[in-house]
């Protein structure tokens, strides 16, 4: 539409132009197509209505205004926007244009996300280059894992699920394994904080001995795992002295903490068997070695008694054939003394591995959790007979206090003999002097009310 289509120069000189319904809709339409364009909006859906075809209509709200928006249905639509449902809070992106039919403005729909979604991953990728620019994720720094560790740390809340299955899944691959669960809020604002908190206070006790600190979280939105993308979180694994795993959503997730730390894991329960050595498999693989160590010794020596025998057989060797013999014999003790040794060396090694299990056994967080839970017991029974005790003594003070105002109250006064006189109005007559001749009066007894008239 051309700023001269209303042109009151043009209406002076050719007079009034009458347009028609359909002019005067496609001038509108054009005016908004070509001066407002495509926009981005944030609203709240409401009367949402999804059609056979699939194209899908809605109102976007807020507060003071509504827009109406229109959604074609369109190949692989599904993949690039999210399910849309009433009350909503979505940002949309389209051409404003008029519905020629109706008269009514309205928006038509290229693009759905979530309200805040382009945001936190505008936020997401600036912290990330900045991060990586400072070398936080060069895998030069980052550090290897014990193969054996001893105690491992965990930092997430302890009521969630993710906890109970890294336990599961520690107790059954190591029982001699050391947990410690530092507990923190893994989602909300501050949770970013906890973590950090929990990471340089494992760091500090050095008598904790801990080999590695695990983060873990369960899945979530992105919103839900935000708090893993916090600068002063990334920072406080990049500086911590133990290595650190993160354990954070599912597969699928991403997050700062996971390029920073040492290494990722697709979720807790994988973290888990990634940090604790299956013993079955470490006591298969002893088993193995030593069983190729005697293999490799009994082959050593029988090389060498070959050797002996056909020396001994030359001409060389006839007269100091003896030597060679005590030398054999000797072999032989050697190779029978190195057999021992591996023999005891293997038992050793199991017996400390079952010694380890046994004690390390008492200090799993099941059995803490079970004393706990029984002082916990104790105590809310000591609690309860306190609270009863109370309130017996309560109710004792209250019946004194009751029988002390039944005794003063009016009623044991009249039960004594004595009487309430008041006028008609209620109020009370205790001299001669307020009585007048002819006041009707009333007087209250034990078991009821007389009515009189004064003389």
């Amino acid at each position: 539409m051309s700023d001269d289509l209303f042109s009151p120069a043009e209406i002076r000189r050719a007079g009034p132009h009458i347009f028609s319904v359909t002019e005067i809709t496609r001038s509108v339409r054009a005016a908004l197509e070509e001066r407002v364009g495509v926009v981005w909006v944030e609203g709240e859906v409401s009367n949402h209505r999804k059609q056979s075809s699939g194209h899908q209509y809605f109102t976007l709200k807020d507060e003071q205004a509504q827009l109406s928006c229109v959604l074609f249905a369109r190949p692989g639509m599904w993949k690039r926007h999210i399910p849309l449902s009433d009350g909503m809070c979505v940002q949309v992106r389209g051409p404003l244009t008029v519905y020629e039919a109706r008269g009514q403005y309205q928006m038509n729909v290229q693009l759905v996300q979530a309200a805040g979604e382009g945001l936190l991953q505008a936020k997401f990728e600036a912290l990330k280059r900045k991060l990586d620019a400072e070398g936080l994720f060069d895998p030069s720094r980052k550090r290897v894992l014990p193969t054996f560790p001893r105690t491992i740390a965990i930092v997430t809340s302890p009521t969630g699920a993710a906890l109970r299955d890294m336990l599961q899944i520690l107790t059954r691959r190591a029982p001699w394994l050391r947990v410690i669960v530092s507990p923190a809020r893994v989602q909300g604002e501050g949770a970013a904080a906890e973590i950090a908190e929990a990471v340089a206070r494992l760091n500090h006790w050095e008598e904790l001995h801990v080999d590695v600190i695990v983060l873990a979280r369960g899945g979530g939105s992105a919103e839900d795992l935000w708090q893993f993308n916090e600068e002063g979180l990334a920072r406080a694994i990049a500086a911590s002295a133990i290595p650190i795993i993160s354990a954070v959503g599912h597969e699928i997730d991403f997050t700062i903490a996971d390029f920073v730390a040492d290494l990722r894991a697709p979720t807790p329960s994988a973290a888990a068997e990634l940090v604790a050595p299956d013993t079955t498999e470490v006591l298969r693989r002893l088993q193995n070695f030593a069983s190729r160590m005697h293999r490799e010794v009994a082959e050593c020596v029988q090389r060498q008694r070959r050797r002996l025998d056909f020396l001994s057989r030359g001409a060389l060797m006839r007269e100091p054939r003896h030597q060679l013999e005590s030398a054999a014999q000797r072999l032989d003790g050697a190779g029978e003394s190195l057999h021992r040794a591996v023999k005891e060396w293997l038992a050793r090694e199991r017996r400390k591995l079952v010694e380890h299990a046994a004690v390390l056994r008492h200090q799993r967080p099941d059995h803490l959790l079970a004393l706990r839970r029984q002082q916990v017991a104790t105590l809310r029974r000591a609690l309860t007979e306190r609270a009863r005790q109370a309130l017996a003594t309560r109710l004792r003070e209250l019946h004194r206090i009751r029988e002390m105002l039944r005794v003063l109250s009016p009623e044991a006064t009249l039960e004594r003999g004595y009487s309430i006189t008041t006028d008609e109005a209620g109020k009370l007559i205790d001299r001669v002097s307020a009585v007048e001749s002819g006041m009707r009066l009333q007087t209250r007894l034990q078991d009821g009310s007389v009515r009189s008239t004064a003389q």
